[in-house]
């Protein structure tokens, strides 16, 4: 399958996160950006080192003017469950903005041709990185990388697409 592309609509998919009660919540992604502008970053694993100390932290440094832009929505997403995602999610004290997103099963991220597998390495199916800026569900921009590379996915990357 092709990977999602500049002019292609996301497609629809249930995901997981907890809310602020604590309690594990399904929330569909069209009813998530549909009408929105929004950001759908995904890395390759939750505490992981690039993910956990560039990638994730750029999102949630450049909130405020990603905001200031127009964007409604940051989105995190990882192949990973909605426990470790939670986990992950309280490692990063300073968040405000950045909701993290469980696609467990990888079924998500398949659907947007992102899949990448590092069973070699033990971890499995994951997800590509990349960086989608999404504009009432229709992507603008689709910086996606190759392999484990960190070059076009970062917060300053989509800030230069706005």
């Amino acid at each position: 399958m092709a990977p999602i592309a500049v002019g292609d609509v996301i497609p629809d998919g249930t995901l997981s996160y907890f809310d602020e009660e604590d309690k594990v919540q399904a929330v569909n992604i069209h009813s998530l950006a549909g009408g929105k502008k929004v950001i759908l970053f995904g890395v390759p694993g939750a505490f992981t080192p690039t993910c956990s100390l560039k990638h994730v932290p750029g999102f949630i440094e450049k909130a405020d003017e990603l905001k200031s832009k127009g964007v409604d929505k940051i989105l995190c997403l990882s192949v990973n469950d909605p426990f470790v995602m939670k986990a992950w999610a309280k490692s990063f004290p300073e968040n405000k903005h950045v909701l993290f997103l469980a696609d467990g099963s990888a079924k998500y991220t398949h659907d947007l041709g992102l899949e990448l597998d590092l069973s070699e390495k033990g971890l499995g199916t994951r997800s590509r990185r990349f960086a989608l800026l999404v504009d009432d569900l229709k992507v603008k921009a689709a910086n996606i990388e190759s392999g484990g590379e960190f070059t076009v996915s970062s917060a300053d990357d989509i800030l230069k697409a706005l």
